[in-house]
């Protein structure tokens, strides 16, 4: 997450340098080393705009006024979750092949949870990305169902896991297998988010965000309101750096 006030988020990033064999007294040619400029523009928003009448606002409480501004931000941050969970476009693509069965969504089922988790590792590993892994960790956020049935296998599997589970359930973070799992009822439908944590970016307006304001006799439907506009708003982008994209999944279900 990076509040700023800058409209493009510039990341650039190197050309990786290559190893190559080389003989004593022979030479060598060396590669060039380039940049090149990845970006984010923040140009998308989301408000929440409510209008009161001057006599309801008169008789509003200092509580009232905290319950709306209370309310604008829960909706905001369930805007937000939304928009992330709807940029799998930007992801890397892990289905049924992945698991190794055969290609098209999965069915998730208490008997291949241990091979998505697993498969996601191994894809993380296969580009690269171990090292970041072991830094930030890793994460999956499941939809309701799913995480139904990650409580009940990991129930299932004894020992002081299965022992917690049964005694508390499980909450958002809990971690198994070595990657914390989440879940959202955001989550877009027949997809997934999984891969190493921190990595995907969202750039965010610092001045307009979390900021609450009142308009006097707002238009209504073509029409002026005798009462005050409230409102507050979110500008935002998401964006997968290049070099980010194999470390982070859209895993495809059914």
């Amino acid at each position: 997450m990076e509040y700023t006030d800058k409209q493009v988020i510039h990341n650039p990033y190197l050309t990786r340098t290559t190893t190559v064999s080389h003989t004593r007294g022979t030479g060598y040619t060396p590669v060039a080393v380039a940049t090149t400029d990845d970006y984010i523009t923040i140009n998308q928003g989301g408000i929440d705009p409510v209008v009161i009448d001057r006599a309801d606002y008169a008789q509003k409480t200092f509580s009232d006024w905290m319950e709306v501004a209370g309310e604008m931000g829960l909706s905001i941050r369930e805007y937000l979750e939304t928009a992330m969970l709807a940029s799998h476009a930007q992801w890397t693509n892990f289905d049924n092949a992945s698991i190794g069965e055969t290609a098209g969504n999965i069915t998730v089922a208490e008997s291949n949870l241990d091979d998505i988790i697993a498969g996601m590792v191994r894809e993380i590993r296969e580009a690269n990305g171990e090292n970041l892994l072991e830094r930030n960790g890793g994460f999956i956020i499941w939809r309701p169902a799913d995480f139904e049935k990650l409580q009940k296998w990991a129930a299932s599997q004894g020992y002081a896991t299965a022992d917690d589970t049964l005694k508390n359930g499980i909450k958002q973070g809990f971690k198994y297998m070595g990657i914390e799992h989440y879940t959202s009822n955001k989550i877009a439908a027949g997809h997934l988010f999984g891969g190493v944590k921190k990595v995907f970016h969202c750039g965010i307006c610092k001045s307009t965000f979390g900021k609450f304001y009142e308009l006097e006799d707002p238009v209504v439907s073509g029409a002026q309101i005798s009462g005050i506009g409230l409102n507050s708003r979110v500008d935002y982008a998401f964006k997968a750096w290049n070099n980010m994209v194999p470390l982070l999944f859209d895993i495809l279900v059914s």
